[in-house]
């Protein structure tokens, strides 16, 4: 309603054409706006007439932009430390996720880091895929004279370490920017070496923002859910809870062995959302680590110094260190301190160097090639424990200060040794009741239930990939929700192979899941899997799209979540009537409106 409105009749000095002018110049200002507009009116009204004309404000000056990619949530945590401390220099600051930034406004952009992670085969996270592809293609921005700096996350026992990072760094090269610092390309020990990096980039930024007048101010960018609570606890500061339960939720005769664990976090006041993830430190093998100490002759009760604390070697083994997962890093450090030939010709050449420690564990190498070596060496070897992240199988609305998880435990047998995956191994068979577990809550901003609980929602989710689906399907029952709900689960066996069987019938059964299709790949002779039960309905689920659905899928990156989206477009385009490039285009408008979300791994 316009204040004109709002007038008593006559009381309107206006003519209809001026009021209707008038109301349409008045909907369409910011509140800036108004206020100029009115104290350009109150000073005309003082002097009798038309007030000189105000000149416009300066243009601002212009911010230092971060975009960050995340995939884990660790580039966004080291773009907000990089926030805070340009924000402590009092300079003027934008902090957007990749996922919610128009690449259109690169073009008014100065000032710009880059904090990005890169993961899978060398591909950028999912929310900055349509950023990293807009950079790299024709429609990009000439952006002579812009300052870029950027900052690279990896793990370095992948073969396109921080790739995501180089191709931002040549791409903005190529559209004329200038990389003002060296760009940071880091290991998943970046705790120790990303503050060095921030300090030098702002040291650079720092005189060029200044000079514009920028002022201390830090501007979140928000996306479409209001950010998750700060919690005291964090992956520096993990909080000590308590395992409740581990059930194994497989058959007998099953070739996987799933467990459902429950952890209490009475106490912490730890909050979470269905979608988020669960941060979780876990204890190596202890026998592994006493056969370790006996192969190379050491004490466990040596002192050893991890970062800035002092523990006995076999804790430290135990519950800092990696050992589970094998990177380069290990094997060059390893190989020049014990001096042994063969490892420092295999450290040269890079190829024969993944190969081999694709099929190893960095205990393997140490039990092929024991040698003599101080404890603090051993120690300095190593890179520290990194925690495993877990989608989350519970909802709060459902299970109060608890949190559930769905843990496939990785198995395998090789050089004439039984093999256990690091947090899996120690959730699924070492860990039981009673006993203790660091633990954090890493926020997933782009895996969330639609705001409005009438949405239709759509979720894929084979084997382990239930899991945030369990708790979506507890928050929306707590809800009371009236929008529909879809199912699709896949595994081998229908008898064995049923995670959450009794849980999904009763919730088929109440009305909550409006359609439940599953495929059991090996109980017949053609191999079916939750994509052909997709194409199978496609004319219905094409249809729940139409009536505005999100679509969920979560679970293995490399096959499954491709086939999935090979299986959507093939849908778009039968049920659609389009042509493939208008398919992807389809998919390409539910990513940019939150309603194909993606959490995969």
């Amino acid at each position: 309603m316009t204040i004109m409105s709002q007038m008593p009749q006559g009381f309107n000095p206006l003519s209809p054409e001026q009021s209707q002018a008038f109301a349409q110049l008045a909907g369409s200002l910011t509140p800036v706006q108004q206020a100029w507009i009115s104290g350009y009116l109150a000073a005309a009204a003082a002097r009798g007439g038309m007030a000189e004309p105000v000149a416009a404000p300066a243009a601002e000056a212009a911010p230092l932009t971060i975009l960050y990619g995340t995939q884990t949530g660790n580039a966004k945590h080291v773009a907000s430390d990089l926030a805070e401390g340009a924000k402590a220099r009092g300079l003027d600051v934008k902090l957007v996720n990749m996922a919610d930034y128009k690449p259109i406004k690169l073009k008014d952009e100065k000032f710009i880091t880059i904090v990005t992670a890169t993961y899978g085969e060398g591909e950028p996270p999912e929310g900055a895929e349509k950023f990293y592809s807009f950079v790299g293609s024709k429609k990009a921005p000439k952006l002579d004279g812009v300052q870029v700096a950027v900052l690279g996350l990896g793990d370095s026992s992948y073969e396109f370490f921080n790739k995501t990072a180089t191709d931002f760094a040549d791409r903005f090269r190529a559209l004329g920017a200038e990389i003002v610092v060296e760009p940071g390309l880091f290991d998943v020990d970046y705790d120790d070496h990303a503050p060095g990096w921030i300090t030098g980039a702002l040291d650079h930024f720092e005189p060029e923002l200044k000079k514009g007048g920028a002022s201390a101010n830090v501007v979140q960018m928000p996306g479409l859910v209001a950010p998750a609570a700060v919690s005291e606890w964090t992956k520096k500061k993990p909080f000590e809870a308590e395992i409740t339960e581990v059930q194994k939720i497989t058959g007998r005769d099953s070739s996987k062995d799933v467990r459902h664990v429950e952890i209490s976090l009475e106490g912490s006041g730890l909050s979470y959302q269905p979608g988020d993830s669960l941060g979780v430190y876990f204890h190596n093998d202890a026998d592994e680590i006493d056969a370790v100490l006996k192969l190379l002759d050491l004490d466990g009760a040596a002192e050893v110094n991890v970062g800035e604390a002092s523990r006995a070697l076999r804790e430290a083994l135990i519950e800092d260190m990696e050992l589970t997962q094998s990177y380069p890093g290990f094997v060059e450090k390893f190989a020049a301190t014990t001096d042994n030939d063969a490892l420092i010709k295999l450290a040269e050449d890079k190829a024969a160097l993944r190969d081999y420690l694709a099929e190893r564990q960095v205990f393997d190498v140490i039990h092929e090639h024991p040698a003599a070596i101080a404890p603090q060496t051993l120690i300095d070897c190593l890179r520290k424990m990194q925690p495993r992240l877990y989608s989350i199988a519970s909802s709060q609305a459902e299970v109060d200060d608890e949190v559930h998880l769905t843990v496939g435990v990785v198995e395998w047998d090789a050089f004439e040794r039984g093999h256990l995956g690091g947090a899996s191994g120690h959730l699924g068979r070492r860990a039981g009741e009673g006993d203790g577990l660091r633990v954090f809550v890493e926020s997933n901003e782009n895996f969330r239930l639609p705001e409005s609980p009438d949405t239709p929602v759509i979720m894929v989710g084979p084997g382990t990939g239930i899991a945030p689906f369990r708790a979506f399907l507890q928050e929306r029952e707590a809800q009371e929700a009236e929008g529909k709900n879809w199912l699709f689960f896949g595994n081998p066996h229908f008898t064995q192979d049923f995670l959450y069987q009794v849980e999904l019938q009763r919730y088929l059964k109440s009305g909550l899941l409006s359609r439940l299709d599953v495929a059991f790949s090996r109980d017949q002779k053609e191999k079916i899997y939750v994509q052909h039960r997709m194409l199978e309905h496609g004319a219905e689920l094409f249809k729940w799209l139409e009536e505005g659905a999100h679509f969920y899928v979560c679970g293995d990156a490399k096959r499954m979540a491709k086939d999935v989206h090979a299986a959507l477009v093939d849908v778009v385009m039968t049920h659609g009537g389009v042509e493939k490039e208008a398919a992807e285009a389809y998919l390409q408008k539910l990513r940019d409106e939150k309603r194909y979300q993606r959490d995969v791994y």
